[in-house]
């Protein structure tokens, strides 16, 4: 009879972590869609997306530093997704229109 291998344990904190992480991402994706869906980006902020990037490019590259790949695959996908955001804010309204265009078509 061979002895039953028991399965590891997983940490609590890295299931808070790994929700955390999943939530994290997530939340930029409504945000971006609606402005690909209606173009507008008037009543967003800049300021706080623009902190928002410069956070998450900084925790990105305490990722990199520390080789902490659970830090830097959530915040890398965070700072695209916020970087898309500030960048649709800040382009002229004929950029914002092409861009929109390009990713739903339909619209």
């Amino acid at each position: 009879m061979t002895p039953m291998t028991e399965m590891p344990q997983i940490e609590p904190a890295t299931i808070v972590g790994t929700f955390a992480a999943i939530a994290s991402t997530l939340s930029f994706a409504p945000q971006a869609w609606k402005i690909i869906k209606s173009r507008r980006t008037h009543d967003i902020s800049a300021g706080m997306y623009a902190l928002t990037v410069f956070g998450f490019a900084c925790w990105t590259t305490y990722g990199a530093l520390l080789g902490q790949w659970p830090l830097i695959i959530p915040n890398s996908i965070c700072l695209l997704m916020a970087a898309f955001i500030l960048t649709m804010k800040l382009l002229p309204r004929a950029k914002k229109e092409k861009v929109a265009e390009i990713l739903d078509p339909e619209s």
